[in-house]
Order: C-alpha cells, then sequence, then structure tokens
C-alpha cells in the first residue's frame, strides 16, 4: 500500500501539472499536442543543470535553477507551437506531433553529444544523463514525497482562481469560446493565445522534470517522457478542462501507472502478468473512457481553430 501511494503521488503531481498546462493553451483556443515534446525539452534543461553544477551550488540555489531552467526552456520551445498555430495558422496537430518529434531529436543528440565530450570521444555515447536527485525528495513517516507535489497544490489552486476569478482569466476562456466577440471589445485575441501556449509551456517543462528527477538517478532520453504528455492529455480531456478535476483524473489515471512500478514487489507478482500489460494498463483505461465519455465532452468551442482577424 505505501509503495501504492508513493508512485500514485509520483505521477498524479506529473499529470496535474501536464494536464493543467494542456488545459490553459486548449482554453485559449490551441489544441497543445505537443505537450510530450515539451516535458522532454524541459525536462532535458533541467537534468542539464543537475549535471552539469551539482556539487557546485548550494541545494536550494540548485533546486531552484534546475526548476526554473526547466519552466523557461519549456516556454521557449513552446513559442513554437504559438507561432506556427497562432501567426502562421498552420495545422496544431501536425505542428504539434512535429514538435514531439524534434524534442526526442534534440535530446537525443544534445546528451550523446555531451557524454561523447566528457569521455573525450572514447567509444559509442549513450543517450543517458545522470544526476543527483536527492535534493527534491523529502519523506514524512512512511510516505515519500518530492518538491514537484507541494508546487503542483499550490498552481492547482491558482490555476483554479486565475481561470475563474479574475478578469485575465475570463478573458482568456473567451478567447477559446467566442474569439470574435472577444476581439469586439477590445481583448487581443492573438496575444491571449499566445499567453495560453505559453503558460502551457511552463507547466509542461515543469512536468517533464518532475517526472525525470524524482523517480531515478539516470534517465535515457531516448525514450524521451514515455507517453506521459499523451496521458496528461487524457487526463485534461478526462477532467473537462476545469482544474480540480484535471486532479481528481489525474490521481485515476497515476493508480494505474504506477502498478508497473509495483508489481513485482506486491501480490500483483503472483498473477504471473508480464510488467508490460501493467505498463499498459493507464494507456488501455484512458482509451476506454474516452470512448464512452468523448460524447459529452465540452471542449472550448474554437479550440483547434485558427483566428482571422479579418474573418467575421
Amino acid at each position: 500500500m505505501v509503495l501504492l501511494i508513493k508512485y500514485t503521488l509520483l505521477y498524479a503531481v506529473v499529470l496535474l501539472l501536464v494536464a493543467l498546462g494542456g488545459m490553459f493553451s486548449e482554453r485559449s483556443g490551441v489544441i497543445n499536442i505537443a505537450l510530450e515534446g515539451i516535458m522532454t525539452i524541459g525536462g532535458l534543461a533541467g537534468v542539464f543543470v543537475l549535471a552539469l553544477l551539482g556539487g557546485k551550488l548550494p541545494t536550494p540555489v540548485l533546486v531552484a535553477l534546475s526548476i526554473v531552467t526547466s519552466i523557461v526552456t519549456g516556454m521557449i520551445y513552446s513559442l513554437l507551437l504559438a507561432f506556427s498555430a497562432i501567426t502562421l495558422k498552420a495545422d496544431q496537430t501536425i505542428g504539434g506531433t512535429a514538435l514531439n518529434m524534434l524534442a526526442t531529436a534534440i535530446a537525443i543528440v544534445s546528451v550523446k553529444a555531451f557524454n561523447n565530450s566528457s569521455a573525450a570521444g572514447n567509444g559509442a555515447a549513450s543517450a543517458k544523463l545522470t544526476y543527483d536527485n536527492s535534493p527534491f525528495i523529502y519523506k514524512i513517516g512512511p510516505v515519500t514525497i518530492n518538491i514537484f507535489f507541494i508546487l503542483a497544490i499550490i498552481i492547482l489552486v491558482c490555476s483554479s482562481i486565475f481561470l475563474f476569478r479574475t478578469k485575465w482569466g475570463l478573458r482568456l476562456r473567451a478567447c477559446g469560446e467566442h474569439p470574435q466577440a472577444a476581439d469586439s471589445v477590445g481583448i487581443n485575441v492573438y496575444r491571449w493565445r499566445y499567453a495560453g501556449v505559453v503558460i502551457s509551456g511552463a507547466l509542461g517543462g515543469l512536468g517533464g522534470l518532475a517526472y525525470i528527477v524524482p523517480s531515478v538517478s539516470t534517465w535515457n532520453f531516448e525514450v524521451g517522457v514515455a507517453g506521459a504528455g499523451f496521458l496528461a492529455l487524457a487526463v485534461m480531456i478526462f477532467g473537462q478542462w476545469k482544474p480540480y478535476r484535471i486532479a481528481g483524473a489525474a490521481v485515476f489515471f497515476a493508480v494505474f501507472k504506477s502498478l508497473a512500478n509495483i508489481a513485482d514487489s506486491t501480490a500483483l507478482a503472483n498473477l504471473g502478468w508480464s510488467k508490460n500489460i501493467y505498463s499498459m494498463m493507464p494507456f488501455i483505461a484512458s482509451m476506454i473512457i474516452l470512448a464512452f465519455t468523448s460524447k459529452n465532452s465540452r471542449a472550448p468551442k474554437a479550440e483547434g481553430i485558427p483566428y482571422d482577424k479579418g474573418a467575421r
């Protein structure tokens, strides 16, 4: 039970952060399929900080710097999606898919180049980075949590207040529901859509670091973030683009995601099932749930539709 709680909290935090990021983007009217790639790039940047500066900076400074770096890198990478989808009015799904593929390629090339230079060019470099993750992890009784859990709770509350209790949240939502009406009352739709995508990039980059660092001290970037970004999209849809519902959906899917980690050390081992079956469970669950609930989903009306100021 303790292991189940540990891994459920670990994955729930990641899914919550990234799904909230997708929510901000889609609430503004832009579908962010690139969450997977943004997670990879954000996680890569944060891990590079840990690998390069670990032991050279005070622990609080190192932790803060790696988190800020992952957030800023995610924001910068998300601007590629914003530019193509908002300014160029390109297909958002194709653009996001391309950014996912590009992110993994960038990560592999960057890490191999770093490892190759560190090893003075001897032998074939791997796409693995090793780092110290202990500064991020805290133990409270039998349960282990990490700093991202605290950040996720704060961001969850702030997201709900921002979206439904402030004029800025109302403007953001208006751009995803009725952009022409929003424009008619002086709201800059392009600017708010850029804001939505950039916020999405910030949370996606942070989610990438939260996925990679707390669980292991070595990460192979050839796998990117192993589909966590796509699972976060399912969490966002199941959560109906609302922060607290997304939080509940994140916990639900995190339970399935954690089964693969505890299968060998719990009663589940007696079933004799392959670990791969448990790894597939969250994705199978997402397909089944979305198949039955997608008809009742209330997505922002203008999501995925490029806004043309001249069209009325």
